[in-house]
């Protein structure tokens, strides 16, 4: 006999308030799909004050797992039952993972921005400049520190913040890292290896300028953006021009989706079939 079809979906979303303007739905689904999964992702506008029902609810109505966007990161953790290493160090959890009943949060910011590093260089060793120290910048700078780099130096303007990631660091790893404040255009040092724009300048902004003397750049160097759209911002524009290899923000928002979906389901998926669906989401697709 054949075997009956069932109507009941695995569930796992995304909570955030914007949620509308979230492509990652794009690309999650398209995994599904391909793989075959009988699972759906669907966004979920959750202000604040609601965040604990909605937890709560996602537990009751057996959720697999869920991600979480601003401004949920860090209100979301005493909801969890624990975390993971990276999240942490990171003091901040964007996706959640159902495991024995409980939700326990995870952090793939700084891991899909790895793994995307990964593809044209091995990080290990390397004298890292990251600007940002926000929480994109954080996680990043929490995984380059677990992969073993040399040395890492935060650039920030918010000298608070630039040196409270610089203690975190300096107390849960053993990397070598320095603050410098970040004034007018930063001359990038001539034996830096990856420099990294973990800000949202360039973000929906395609003449937005990073403020960093072009002249600096040395085409040895792996020049990366986080920003996802547009993919060519104008600071890899101009780090492209100078020779250096450069790495797009998109390749970090497939590769944390990737991690996501292998937390929940145990599959890794197609990356390629992930980047192409949101690609064709943000009208890129050529």
């Amino acid at each position: 006999m054949p075997t009956p079809t069932s109507f009941l979906h695995e569930l796992v979303g995304c909570m955030s308030q914007g949620a509308a303007g979230n492509p990652t739905v794009a690309m999650i689904q398209a995994a599904f799909t391909h793989h075959q999964l009988p699972w759906r992702y669907i966004n979920l506008e959750v202000a604040p004050a609601d965040l604990p029902a909605a937890v709560h609810g996602a537990l009751a109505m057996g959720f697999r797992g869920f991600n979480l966007s601003m401004p949920h990161k860090v209100a979301v953790i005493p909801l969890l039952a624990g975390l993971g290493e990276s999240a942490k160090l990171i003091g901040a959890v964007n996706c959640v993972v159902r495991r024995d009943g409980a939700f326990v949060g995870e952090n793939t910011d700084g891991k899909g921005f790895l793994t995307s590093l990964q593809t044209v260089i091995d990080p290990r060793g390397t004298n890292v400049v990251l600007f940002g120290a926000g929480g994109a910048a954080r996680a990043i700078a929490i995984e380059l520190a677990l992969a073993g780099i040399r040395h890492l130096t935060i650039v920030n303007r918010a000298m608070d913040r630039g040196r409270g990631l610089v203690d975190a660091l300096r107390a849960g790893t053993p990397t070598e890292v320095t603050f410098v404040p970040w004034s007018g255009n930063y001359v990038v040092p001539s034996d830096t290896q990856v420099l990294i724009n973990a800000t949202s300048i360039g973000l929906y902004a395609p003449e937005a300028r990073v403020p960093v003397a072009v002249e600096s750049l040395r085409p040895e160097m792996v020049v990366a953006d986080v920003v996802f759209n547009p993919p060519n911002t104008r600071f890899l524009d101009e780090a492209a021009a100078r020779g250096c290899t450069t790495l797009d923000g998109l390749g970090m928002l497939v590769n944390q989706g990737v991690i996501g979906v292998s937390y929940w389901t145990g599959v890794t998926p197609d990356a390629a079939v992930m980047r192409r669906a949101l690609e064709q989401a943000l009208g890129l697709a050529r």
